[in-house]
């Protein structure tokens, strides 16, 4: 008897426009101690069958059609109050967004202990021991002072490993994962990964993992099954869909990972989709020399420094005290030095927690650094102090984020959002130039000039993110710091954006600082890339000596811990020229 029995699944939203299927006719099984990856883009709908397993789907959905079983006992069409009952204790669910998932004004103890105690027999002084062993577990450092913090006090990937404790606190009999390991550093994500598989072994534990990270499928799927616009297109033993693929979507989906063992000049893009439904369209060309956007176009690429970073240190109070012996610190950035060249794209990797972002906001100067120096294009930045320097300093260098949708005003209309810092810099001489510009920009990335009428939640998130992207080229930057621009997108979504990076690097001189934990988008992305852990910088080197000959002890432990795909076909692919 199966674990999860899923016959014909139909879940349907009721929208104003008309009835809109989200699943179509889906059907799946799970045995005990299995993996079963779910994959596909944004929009499939697998997050959504996994919602209508545990009758999580939000209104004005609802499930259609079907019957859903767990242990042979039909649990679709049960009561909330009977539902209640299976969620926690007998099904676990992991989403993919931390934040939405736990309780901001309470500590992550309080909703540890919270968990334990409603779904099993147990007390509360064993619910608190365990509640730290289940910290240990996934990995937080010190887990007896952190789980007295609150959920804003851990960085992203570290909330996403409370998420990971909660839900597995419970033993629950059926995990189903969204999205596990997408904010996680490689580390982290193979102590994950290994957690949920050894849970399978010892304890006959099933897991419904959805995902968009082939990579993780690769390494611990047992099936795999392939959707797309809400149908199930192939279904398959792991080995078999990756190496033998045979429908034409699932070939596409593959060619579109970034590669691990080779570099490549463009990221393959899924080709078996229709037009109107793709996150984003084609990159309109210009004449850049005579264009608004060239304008100021770096022409002294190659050789010098843009950017030198020296001994730049920063620490953070972990815990206050009266007295400065009894205060606790945690060093976010030791003594880190480096340059990043013209034209160059430097990278910056590490494990969740190793400094790379808060070195990134150091050098946009939304972080203070206790010591140490920064040079941008011949300016000094530690002690700017006057609005009109910085003014200066961030015309020149612009800033992509790894949510989009948080660094925009939800309330402005994207023509607005990206028009902001042209009005704000005095790029433009008249509303009629601003709009055009817009216009010009949104093209540019590929959205088209009607996207600025509308507003960001009617834009999937690899649209987002090209909205933020051509708002950080509406100052025509010099610099483009981006920190993990894909972390949430999938893989051809993902190849979309990157490509379009290269793209505009290409055209307008671009100098980049690109900070990833995703280590085969390195590869395929810099240049250079220096490896941290700790705050410390390690290692700097040429990418595809520290991919090939890595020096240091760290940058080996982390390279042998990215997930590979192997087995796939080099045909077709635009592969790097050898001294490229």
């Amino acid at each position: 008897m199966s674990l999860l029995q899923i016959d014909r699944l139909r879940i349907e939203f009721a929208l104003r426009q008309g009835t809109e299927v989200a699943v179509d006719d889906v059907s799946l099984s799970l045995e005990p101690g299995e993996i079963l990856g779910l994959v596909g883009e944004s929009g499939a709908g697998k997050s959504t069958v996994g919602n209508g397993v545990i009758d999580l789907v939000a209104p004005p959905g609802y499930v259609a059609g079907g019957e859903i079983r767990l242990d042979g006992r039909r649990i679709s069409g049960l009561d909330e109050e009977a539902m209640r009952a299976l969620r926690g204790a007998e099904i676990g669910f992991i989403f993919q967004d931390p934040m939405t998932s736990l309780n901001p004004v309470l500590t992550v103890e309080t909703q540890l202990v919270e968990t334990l105690l409603a779904n099993g027999d147990i007390d509360e002084t064993a619910a608190q021991q365990r509640a730290v062993e289940m910290l240990a577990a996934v990995g937080i450092p010190e887990p007896a002072d952190r789980i007295k913090q609150y959920p804003h006090q851990f960085s992203g990937g570290m909330r996403q490993r409370v998420v990971i404790a909660i839900a597995l606190a419970a033993e629950p009999k059926l995990i189903i994962a969204d999205e596990p390991t997408t904010a996680l550093d490689v580390s982290i994500q193979d102590q994950i990964l290994k957690l949920i598989q050894q849970l399978c072994k010892e304890r006959g534990v099933g897991v419904l993992l959805v995902t968009h990270d082939m990579g993780v499928i690769a390494t611990v799927a047992d099936r795999v099954a392939v959707m797309y616009r809400g149908r199930l297109m192939e279904e398959g033993p792991t080995r078999q869909i990756l190496e033998r693929p045979e429908h034409p979507y699932t070939k596409s989906l593959i060619s579109a990972v970034p590669r691990t063992d080779v570099k490549l000049r463009r990221f393959p893009q899924v080709d078996y989709i229709d037009p109107i439904t793709v996150n984003g369209g084609q990159m309109k060309r210009i004449d850049i020399a005579s264009h608004w956007l060239g304008a100021d176009r770096d022409q002294q690429l190659g050789g010098d420094a843009i950017l030198q970073v020296r001994d730049v240190s920063l620490r953070f109070v972990t815990r206050h005290a009266l007295l400065e012996k009894n205060r606790r610190y945690v060093q976010a950035a030791k003594a880190v030095s480096f340059d990043v060249l013209r034209g160059e794209t430097f990278g910056l990797v590490g494990e969740s927690g190793s400094g790379k972002s808060t070195i990134a906001r150091i050098i946009a100067g939304l972080q203070k650094p206790g010591a140490g120096s920064i040079r941008f294009d011949g300016r000094e930045l530690v002690g700017l102090r006057s609005r009109a320097e910085w003014l200066a300093v961030h015309r020149k260098m612009q800033m992509v984020f790894q949510n989009p949708y948080s660094s925009m005003n939800p309330r402005l209309r994207v023509g607005d959002i990206i028009a902001e810092p042209i009005r704000f810099h005095k790029l433009a001489d008249s509303r009629a130039q601003i709009d055009a510009i817009v216009a010009d920009l949104l093209d540019h990335v590929g959205l088209g000039a009607p996207a600025a009428s509308r507003f960001p939640h009617e834009f999937s998130g690899g649209q987002r993110q090209r909205i933020s992207i051509a708002r950080a080229l509406a100052s025509r930057p010099k610099f483009l710091i981006c920190d993990e621009p894909t972390s949430a997108l999938d893989v051809s979504v993902q190849a979309q954006i990157l490509n379009l990076l290269k793209d505009l690097q290409s055209e307008l001189g671009l100098t980049m600082l690109f900070i990833s934990h995703d280590l085969p988008v390195i590869r395929q992305m810099c240049d250079r890339i220096g490896v941290m852990q700790h705050g410390a910088l390690l290692e700097v080197a040429e990418t595809e000596q520290l991919f090939e000959q890595p020096e240091h002890p760290y940058s080996r432990d982390l390279l042998a811990l990215m997930p590979k795909l192997e087995g796939l076909s080099l045909e077709g692919l635009e592969l790097e020229e050898a001294g490229n």
